[in-house]
């Protein structure tokens, strides 16, 4: 197990074996997620192409999805998609 420190001014400094191995860059953005049992660092991805380029494959024939339908949705792909961080909940 790598170790690393909180700094003075709240900075922690992720070790250069996990930096590589997960192909992080200097200056790079991360989003900080707050879970039960401490925090997840995930790298933050910009869109590079604009909406109307991706509108163009959205092509959608059917009935209207309320916020209800899209939230259970975001639901289930989160639980499917959870990357062995199941039972941690996050903080808003």
């Amino acid at each position: 197990m790598i170790s690393t420190h909180l700094s003075s001014q709240g900075q922690v400094i992720i070790p250069k074996p996990i930096c590589q191995r997960q192909h992080g860059e200097p200056e790079q953005e991360l989003i900080i997620i707050e879970v039960k049992n401490g925090i997840l660092l995930k790298p933050k991805s910009p869109f590079k192409t604009r909406l109307e380029q991706v509108a163009k494959c959205l092509a959608y024939k059917g009935k209207a999805k309320t916020l209800d339908d899209m939230d259970a949705a975001i639901a289930r792909g989160v639980l499917e998609n959870d990357n062995g961080c199941r039972n941690n909940t996050v903080r808003r």
